[in-house]
């Protein structure tokens, strides 16, 4: 779902918000999800951003008409300065509530919404309409016992149901390096980020893609996210090229880095070599500017490519090709604390943030879990405070006869500081094959001995989670 409306902010130029969701269908009326906000056109609010969690309802009236109702729950923040964002953004964490009218046509669903925005202690606490699109995509979830085994599938074993052009989906995982061109605000030096990306393909050589950046260095709490389409052609069995263009948001604040209203457009080229059918190796250059801004880049970057294929889908030893493998997946939603916070050697308050992790299954008792992060209240006397990370875990394994799997991971990645590291242990306990209880308890540190960022700034705490998990597993 996405969606776009202007919130009228007393004293300040309007902030038009630009919304990206993700919702996942419980029933015929009942979805929840995550997404976020990022500002394009009005005002110096670049490098604003603000992340939730998503209930929606929506039913048919008639015809073609329906009406939906939901709340968003999150945290975030930015402004031109430090100081203004303070007054933008309050304490960070925010509600949002709105109705709306939709008509569906074949494939999306146009609408109008009536939504109130709150920030907590901020100028910002207003309604207004807005308009959205929404389009429906869906995937062949199975029950999470089937993860890590193989068998019969209900798909045809012919050639045009098993080249599926969404096979050959890509995720990378990877390093950017934004390269400041005669840079017009106080920060003139590289900016490093993480960097992530998922490309949904439409056809063989087409495909549609999402992004999202945050910096660890030079300018640490950086952030961008983009969408957009690409062009892939293979020059060989094992090596291919990329062309997209991308339009997103993103900045740290325009005294900083003047990305103006925060409007990005970000063309860029990357070549990979294959290492074998699931894993690449990919090499990037790029040019991303700010139409209503001063910030003119060069981009080089590196990363990992996983790709959604496997070589055939059957078995080892079963020539029917009808029996596939299942790989687990959850996606856990919880609130988590930050005690006995320290920044150099000063101890500061506590912090809450809603956290959002993927997991995705390797084996019985490993997997690859991705962690973001954002707080809802203030952080250093200021909102915004964020972090991401991805790393492995290990875990017992699962069973259907017992409600109880816990586990054990460490993350690496980054917050506003610099690198962290984020070791943590706990436990999901089953409510259902598809819902458990998800806790966890850990540390974060950061990486004193890289010596990337001043002794002042190094960060360490004691963490607590708590809240949901949602499971299942995919078809290889």
């Amino acid at each position: 779902m996405l969606d776009y409306q202007t919130v009228k902010i007393k004293d300040y130029q309007s902030l038009d918000l630009f919304g990206f969701h993700f919702l996942n269908k419980f029933n015929d009326w009942l979805y929840l999800g995550v997404g976020g906000h990022a500002p394009l056109f009005n005002g110096n609010y670049g490098g604003f951003m603000a992340f939730d969690v998503t209930l929606h309802a929506e039913r048919r009236l008639f015809g073609n008409l329906s009406a939906a109702v939901g709340t968003s729950l999150g945290g975030g923040g930015g402004g031109k300065n430090t100081e203004q964002s303070k007054i933008i953004s309050g304490s960070g964490g925010f509600v949002k509530n709105y109705v709306g009218l939709g008509y569906k046509f074949s494939d999306m669903s146009l609408g109008v919404n009536y939504s109130r925005i709150l920030f907590t202690n901020s100028v910002i606490h207003g309604s207004q309409f807005g308009l959205y699109l929404q389009t429906p995509f869906s995937y062949s979830a199975a029950p999470y016992e089937n993860a890590g085994r193989y068998l019969r599938s209900n798909r045809a074993s012919d050639s045009s149901t098993t080249s599926s052009h969404a096979d050959n989906d890509t995720v990378t995982f990877g390093f950017d390096n934004i390269i400041q061109i005669n840079p017009k605000g106080s920060s003139k030096q590289a900016v490093n980020l993480v960097d992530a990306q998922y490309n949904h393909f439409l056809t063989e050589h087409y495909y549609i893609l999402f992004g999202g950046s945050v910096g660890y260095h030079g300018i640490a709490g950086y952030n961008q996210v983009f969408g957009g389409l690409g062009y892939r052609y293979a020059y060989s069995e094992r090596s291919n090229i990329n062309l997209q263009f991308a339009v997103g948001s993103g900045g740290y604040s325009p005294a900083k880095i003047d990305t103006g209203s925060g409007l990005l457009i970000y063309p860029k080229l990357s070549t990979e070599y294959q290492l074998n059918d699931n894993f690449g190796l990919s090499l990037s250059t790029g040019y991303l500017y700010a139409p209503r801004g001063s910030s003119r880049n060069l981009t080089l970057g590196a990363a990992l490519v996983y790709h959604t294929s496997r070589s055939g889908g059957s078995a080892p030893g079963d020539s029917a090709a009808n029996e596939v493998e299942y790989r687990g997946h959850r996606f856990h939603a919880f609130l988590q604390t930050e005690y006995k916070v320290k920044v150099g050697d000063k101890r500061q308050s506590e912090l809450k943030l809603l956290s959002i992790q993927v997991d995705n299954m390797g084996r019985d008792n490993i997997y690859i879990p991705v962690q973001g992060s954002i707080a809802y209240d203030n952080y250093l006397g200021y909102p915004g405070y964020g972090e991401v990370l991805a790393g492995v875990g290990l875990q017992s394994k699962y069973s259907a006869d017992n409600p109880f799997q816990t586990f054990a991971q460490l993350l690496i990645g980054t917050n506003i500081h610099g690198v962290i590291v984020k070791p943590a242990v706990g436990m999901n306990v089953g409510l259902s094959d598809r819902l458990a209880i998800y806790g966890q308890v850990g540390s974060t540190l950061s990486l004193d001995n890289l010596g990337v960022y001043p002794k002042q700034y190094r960060f360490r705490s004691t963490s607590l989670g708590l809240g949901l998990s949602y499971r299942y597993s995919l078809p290889l």
